[in-house]
């Protein structure tokens, strides 16, 4: 995720990063330039078509459907938004119930081993979360003194969850924790999975096909026919107000693409790294 003072405005203007839209955009933009020069030079030049000609009245096409593109375009980038929002609460609950969890097993257990145990364990969690939800491949090694298992599991944070509980339970069956430090504790390691599930929900249910389908077909004969009726009023200028309205259309459309899916590696997704690393620092502060 892009670190930036939200103050600097004329910086944004004059500054371009791996995660600005108009590099993605170029070699499209330089097509569209040159078929709108091309149907510039049709109507002008070739065709000589006068001002007169129905042709120009298309432009009250694009008026009307103007307005329903905005729309389609508002709804899809606060959708894509809300997504990206909810995926940093759930991180942000991430951070908050481990830090709930380390105090409370900082003050319930005496024996260093076994807060070392969970200093362990629970940053793993976080880490392994994060690789889990990129897709990336997990080594066995948790530490380097203890696996998850000498088979392969597919889902890893669910074995993590599972180790952190088997150990809550056998404290309580040692003595070491009471039922009602038990009740407690396993609210806590239970609310891991609930965020992992929230997580998974928003990384396996995209937005549906045929509306993200529709959205690009839109404005593809949106911006491909604005040249024929603009012609008239333009002239060959036609051509960087074509390219420029279709930079915005297609800008709004790629970044609701890159935000919707909170949890990759793109420029614009979550520091899920950076959030792991914080969890790790706090628990082991608390754990000492």
């Amino acid at each position: 995720m892009l670190s930036y003072n939200p103050k600097e405005w004329f910086s944004f203007i004059f500054r371009f990063h791996k995660g600005d839209t108009f590099r993605k955009l170029i070699p499209v933009m330089v097509g569209i330039g040159a078929y709108s020069a091309a149907i510039g030079y049709l109507e002008i030049e070739y065709w000589q078509l006068s001002q007169t000609s129905h042709v120009k009245n298309i432009t009250v096409m694009h008026t009307m459907l103007g307005f329903v593109i905005s729309l389609l375009l508002v709804f899809r980038t606060n959708t894509a938004y809300d997504r990206w929002w909810e995926g940093r609460r759930m991180w942000g609950a991430l951070v908050n119930n481990s830090r709930n969890l380390a105090i409370k097993l900082a003050v319930m257990l005496k024996d260093k081993e076994d807060k070392d145990l969970f200093k362990r364990l629970i940053p793993a969690y976080a880490s392994i979360l994060n690789l889990h939800l990129k897709n990336a491949d997990i080594s066995h090694e948790l530490f380097d003194d203890a696996t998850l298992s000498a088979g392969h599991y597919n889902h890893k944070p669910n074995q993590v969850a599972k180790a952190m509980m088997a150990k809550v339970n056998e404290l309580y069956t040692q003595g070491k924790l009471t039922g009602d430090q038990l009740i407690i504790l396993n609210a806590e390691v239970l609310s891991f999975t609930d965020i992992c599930g929230a997580c998974e929900r928003i990384k396996n249910t995209p937005i549906p096909y045929s509306y993200s389908a529709f959205i690009k077909k839109f404005i593809f004969f949106y911006v491909m026919t604005l040249p024929f009726g603009y012609v008239f009023q333009l002239g060959y200028y036609v051509v960087p107000v074509v390219v420029f309205i279709f930079y915005v259309l297609a800008s709004l459309e790629l970044i609701a693409e890159e935000i919707e899916d909170p949890f990759g590696t793109d420029a614009n997704d979550l520091p899920l790294d950076k959030i792991s690393e914080n969890i790790k620092r706090n628990v082991e502060e608390l754990l000492y």
